[in-house]
């Protein structure tokens, strides 16, 4: 057996910028990927040097006590949800359980089928085919404001939808009432909605809604079919420590967290005690927020464009993407992502991802120099 899984984008985007030198007079500027340019808080890292010695423990799958806590707590703090423990599972990240969770969920069902927004984080697409089953592709364009057709008549027939608000790459936000409505078709049409929030932390004034909370809203306080994932990587700047969780459907839950048992994805027990102190501090995190949006702030001015009000991407309309990846990377040194890479079948694209992901004068002198390219 084989995957025929597609190059990752950053693959892509090497092979298109092979032989292109970037101007020599400008320091290069790395905008293409989302990683989390802040130095992780020092408290989170005193915590994790203060436990170092029990990295000769095999940590626990399901998670150590404090963590489960840790996540519990702010699911509540954030949301306004008390989740009890069979209710939320610790995972090594998101990127891991979004490969792996479809893989477990749809095991014994034949021909299964996925739908996902499009564009799209490319791991929803991995995933469908670890899972052999079929993509339904759910555009996302200016047309729909960037937002997956709920009336899609394919739907219907599908055995697992994510969604991904906000949303990466195009920055839209579903609002709790429709949200709302998505939990309502789940529960009409039987198939398992999964929200992936890795993203909700990242906002300027208005915070986004959880899919705990529409469930709620539509009268499924018990989350049936419902699974929702949040990571620290954005929050707390801390990509690097992995941690994450799936909550929602006790009984899907405790299917997956038998699957994790043998799977053995986990950090280390360190690594679980610094999570936990990052779950339970805010602080750090709205000090993290308000930088992204200061930078979404500065991009709207520098650019004259109407800025997401949540995400650090923007999303940047040009003619022929591929081309000004190309030339912004020779002309500015500035490497963006291509949003051609980040989609499959017709839906027209014409766009690049740009991450803010810097200080303020790293991100001013970016958005500079995307603005000398784009006028």
């Amino acid at each position: 057996m084989r995957y025929d899984f597609e190059p990752y984008p950053f693959d892509k985007l090497r092979e298109l910028l092979n032989g292109v030198k970037p101007n020599s007079a400008k320091k290069p500027i790395n905008l293409q990927i989302g990683e989390p340019q802040f130095e992780t808080p020092k408290e989170i890292l005193e915590v994790l040097n203060a436990h170092q010695k029990m990295f000769n423990k095999y940590p626990l799958s399901a998670g150590i006590p404090k963590l489960n806590e840790a996540q519990i707590g702010f699911v509540d703090r954030r949301f306004g949800i008390k989740l009890e423990n069979n209710q939320i599972l610790p995972t090594l990240g998101t990127r891991e359980a979004l490969f792996n969770f479809p893989q477990c969920l749809l095991f014994d069902i034949a021909n299964p089928a996925i739908a996902y927004p499009n564009p799209f984080y490319q791991i929803y697409e991995g995933a469908a085919k670890a899972s052999r089953a079929r993509s339904v592709l759910l555009d996302l364009t200016r047309e729909n404001s960037f937002k997956p057709d709920i009336t899609d008549r394919r739907l219907k027939d599908c055995d697992l939808v994510i969604l991904n608000s906000p949303n990466n790459p195009t920055g839209s936000v579903l609002s709790l009432e429709e949200l709302t409505e998505w939990a309502k078709l789940s529960e009409k049409f039987g198939f398992t909605l999964l929200s992936d929030e890795c993203y909700s932390e990242i906002y300027d004034k208005e915070p986004p809604p959880s899919l705990l909370q529409a469930a709620i809203k539509a009268s499924n306080a018990e989350f049936k079919n419902i699974i929702v994932m949040n990571s620290l990587s954005k929050r707390s700047s801390a990509a690097g420590i992995r941690s994450g969780f799936v909550a929602g459907d006790k009984n899907i839950l405790r299917s997956y967290a038998k699957y994790r048992s043998y799977a053995g994805a986990t950090s280390g027990v360190p690594l679980q005690i610094a999570s936990a102190y990052a779950w339970l501090d805010d602080k750090h995190s709205d000090e993290i927020r308000l930088k992204y949006a200061k930078n979404m702030r500065l991009a709207q001015k520098a650019l004259n464009i109407d800025a997401p009000s949540a995400t650090f991407y923007l999303w940047i309309a040009v003619n022929d993407d591929l081309k000004a990846a190309q030339e912004l990377y020779k002309d500015q040194a500035l490497c963006v992502l291509p949003g051609t890479f980040l989609a499959r079948g017709k839906n027209p694209l014409g766009f690049l991802r740009v991450a803010l992901v810097y200080e303020e004068s790293e991100t001013i002198e970016a958005l500079d120099r995307l603005k000398e390219y784009l006028q």
